[in-house]
């Protein structure tokens, strides 16, 4: 099975930044499709953005100009950079991939863990 480790996280203020990563257990270049997504309190999961095996991207229009999703094969890892950070950007966020063998985290219920990304006004 394959394990996410994920990274950063934590509060921020208004108009500040943060970047955060996740290393999966197995080699992203194996991966059809990365995503980041999040949980605001009270709201459904959102996905945020996402990168396909060739490097195709698509971000979230809410966020679009202040997130970008990257990923670095030499480290094995993708991260979700975030700038101008909003106190409606506060959620959990999720990374979670598509690989041959199927999705990391299931598409559909509830996901365990994640990073917390507070941003204060």
């Amino acid at each position: 099975q394959v394990q996410l480790v994920e990274s950063g996280g934590g509060l921020v203020q208004a108009g500040g930044s943060m970047i955060l990563s996740c290393e999966p257990s197995q080699r992203i270049a194996s991966a059809n499709i990365m995503g980041w997504y999040r949980q605001g309190p009270g709201k459904e999961r959102e996905g945020v953005a996402q990168m396909t095996r060739r490097g195709d991207t698509s971000i979230k229009a809410a966020v679009q100009g202040r997130f970008s999703i990257s990923k670095d094969d030499t480290k094995n890892t993708i991260y979700l950079q975030m700038n101008d950070l909003k106190p409606d950007d506060t959620a959990v966020y999720y990374c979670n991939m598509l690989f041959p063998s199927g999705w990391v985290r299931p598409p559909t219920g509830s996901w365990d863990q994640g990073i917390q990304v507070t941003v204060s006004a």
